[in-house]
């Protein structure tokens, strides 16, 4: 079995809520289909949606927007496409360009229920295979603590998706967010910690990040400083029971984290009471990396016991075969990376889950 913890899922249901916010997913004038929250444009695409730009040019046409739309508020779409990558279930979430942290308060926080609203009802078509983490308007705290406790009651939501840094200002070691601390912990559920363009935040000067640096660098190094901020802002020494899981490979974490350890003890201030790396326990890495031999090493340094299984299924830098292919692990090991360790974390019943046979056998 296969449980895919970082798969994105944009719905037509949650767009256009907002005049200048959106979000937005537009026809550009070339023909390609933008997403397009305030000022800011998205300009990292797939290798899917290039190719079929690149096909309808050569035909003089452009992309059907209502195709894509229609594509994506359809489940059965994605459970084709989990069946193809041999995957037992996902937990799907809102795409990090629409966290909207940026956004007044007046927005945001019903912004978040519509888009916990909307993902639950796609989920609904296939509980044992599809579920969803939970957003919530965290420049907005105690508002985002309700609306946590409300999707993963009433929604049924796994827990908590959060950019890395600058949610309207606060930050994880900010003690106006403990109410999120608060709640996750009363849940037993964690927070999934995904990075989102900084750019979006700049106004008319959004579309300056050129080569879209704060989402392709600045996406691991927010979720690297959520790593810092938490620690040396005390934050599980308030809460000791609280559980992160950062994607993308753990940001810079796994790769530095002799650094991190070592500088600690030698800030002037850090409000950390234990060293940094006894807090290694509230924390989960995946094992979305790009080679092989770099995701070996994260799972040496880290341990099997604390990855999981995170691809970005569908989006850009989704790494379009199975991730624990060639892994040299014992197969108790394996399977707590592909499905035991997500199962544990979030409160699914194994049993539940649906056995999908790897793409090699379905091609035979």
């Amino acid at each position: 079995m296969l449980i895919d913890l970082h798969a994105h899922a944009p719905h037509p249901g949650y767009y256009n809520q907002h005049p200048h916010w959106g979000p937005f997913f537009e026809q550009r004038p070339d023909g390609d289909i933008k997403l397009r929250v305030g000022h800011w444009i998205l300009s990292l695409g797939s290798p899917e949606r290039r190719a079929a730009l690149k096909k309808a040019q050569a035909e003089g046409k452009k992309l059907d927007i209502n195709q894509y739309l229609d594509r994506w508020a359809d489940p059965k779409t994605r459970l084709a496409g989990m069946d193809a990558a041999g995957q037992s279930a996902q937990v799907v979430s809102v795409p990090s360009h629409c966290y909207m942290y940026w956004a007044e308060a007046e927005f945001g926080v019903p912004f978040a229920q519509k888009v916990n609203d909307v993902l639950a009802e796609y989920c609904s078509a296939a509980p044992n295979r599809l579920m969803a983490w939970a957003h919530a308007p965290l420049n907005v705290p105690h508002e985002a603590a309700k609306e946590i406790r409300r999707a993963c009651t009433t929604l049924g939501a796994k827990g908590l998706v959060a950019g890395g840094a600058n949610f309207g200002g606060l930050e994880f070691d900010s003690p106006e967010l403990d109410p999120v601390w608060k709640a996750l912990c009363d849940l037993d559920l964690p927070m999934f910690v995904h990075g989102y363009n900084q750019s979006v935040t700049w106004g008319e000067d959004a579309n300056s990040d050129n080569y879209e640096t704060t989402a392709i660098v600045g996406m691991n190094y927010d979720e690297t400083k959520c790593f810092w901020n938490m620690i040396n802002g005390g934050v599980f020494d308030r809460f000791p029971n609280l559980k992160v899981y950062i994607t993308h490979g753990g940001g810079f974490v796994p790769y530095q984290l002799g650094r991190l350890a070592q500088t600690n003890p030698n800030l002037d201030v850090a409000h950390n009471k234990k060293p940094v790396l006894e807090y290694l326990k509230n924390f989960y890495f995946d094992v979305e990396l790009h080679e092989l031999p770099m995701r070996q090493a994260m799972i040496e340094v880290i341990g099997a016991d604390r990855v999981l299984y995170g691809s970005n299924f569908g989006g850009s830098d989704a790494v379009r075969h199975d991730l624990t292919d060639g892994l040299r692990l014992s197969d108790e090991d394996l399977q707590k990376i592909r499905w035991k360790n997500a199962c544990e974390l979030l409160h699914i019943d194994p049993s539940t889950l649906v056995e999908v046979p790897k793409p090699s056998a379905l091609a035979a």
